[in-house]
């Protein structure tokens, strides 16, 4: 079975690259700033399914960089969209919790009306909006708080912080959860091989990891499983202003990607235990 998968040295692709029947495209191979060059390269393949793991990622850089952000995020996938459309074949994407504006405490459904808040949202909604226009089978999955032992993220991030400082303050009115690339990686995998079987299970599905959390709580526990001494101090969003505006609320609802597909939640903190022993972190 071949598998083609848009991304080389992401959290995602990372991940996707250990598993059987899978071909990693990169930057070189087939850059996303260039959405028919990405069409050409799943003509060219002729997949028996294709995962779009690649995205412009740097939430803050684009406020000033939204039209290079709408292209990667929004006419790529649709591209690709297009082309496995063409071909009759799976195509899966990966999206976000910032498609929504964060209000509320509930947690987010897929038919929930989006409201991003921010370029990159905007960005990743456009590229939603544009799968479904293709009308492939298709499945698009949102995910939130992406860690891995790969790249640069919360977890490397809050180790490497940990170890050089007695305390750090970090935001605790944002609540989500973490999910673990190996999990998302897995899922992908599973849903494009049931739409091959049964293309009507075609939509939008959630996908996050179990318990909800916030951040700060989450570098706590990050520091707990390391063995890092280092205090988390509690404070609120407005006191880490950042160029894009973070939703409060991203809690997301994965019951239905449970009930059609029989996927469920990944514990978090046993996600976060894999990810240290991978780094040397723990044995």
């Amino acid at each position: 079975m071949t598998i083609l998968v848009f991304g080389k040295t992401g959290q995602l692709a990372r991940e996707l690259a250990a598993h059987q029947g899978v071909a990693c495209l990169g930057r070189d191979q087939a850059d996303l700033s260039h959405p028919a060059a990405c069409a050409a390269a799943i003509r060219a393949a002729q997949p028996q399914m294709v995962i779009n793991a690649a995205a412009y990622t740097a939430v803050d850089r684009a406020e000033e960089e939204e039209a290079l952000a709408q292209v990667v995020n929004g006419a790529a996938p649709g591209a690709m969209a297009v082309a496995c459309a063409e071909l009759g074949i799976p195509f899966v994407t990966v999206s976000t919790d910032y498609v929504f504006d964060g209000s509320g405490e509930a947690p987010w459904q897929p038919g929930d009306a989006p409201g991003p808040l921010n370029a990159y949202g905007r960005s990743k909604l456009a590229g939603e909006d544009a799968v479904r226009a293709a009308g492939g089978v298709h499945a698009i999955l949102r995910t939130s708080w992406v860690v891995s032992a790969h790249g640069n993220n919360f977890v490397k991030t809050m180790l490497r912080l940990g170890r050089d400082r007695e305390r750090l303050t970090i935001v605790a009115d944002q609540t989500g959860a973490p999910t673990p690339a190996r999990a998302i990686a897995a899922a992908c995998l599973e849903i494009a091989r049931q739409l091959a079987q049964d293309p009507a299970k075609s939509g939008t599905y959630h996908l996050a990891g179990a318990p909800q959390t916030s951040w700060a709580d989450f570098a706590r526990e990050i520091f707990a499983q390391a063995g890092v001494d280092c205090a988390v101090e509690d404070i609120p969003t407005t006191a880490y202003p950042t160029p894009a505006a973070r939703p409060l609320n991203s809690r997301l609802d994965c019951t239905t990607l449970e009930t059609v597909f029989g996927l469920s939640q990944p514990d978090w903190r046993l996600g976060l235990k894999d990810i240290l022993k991978d780094l040397g972190e723990i044995a």
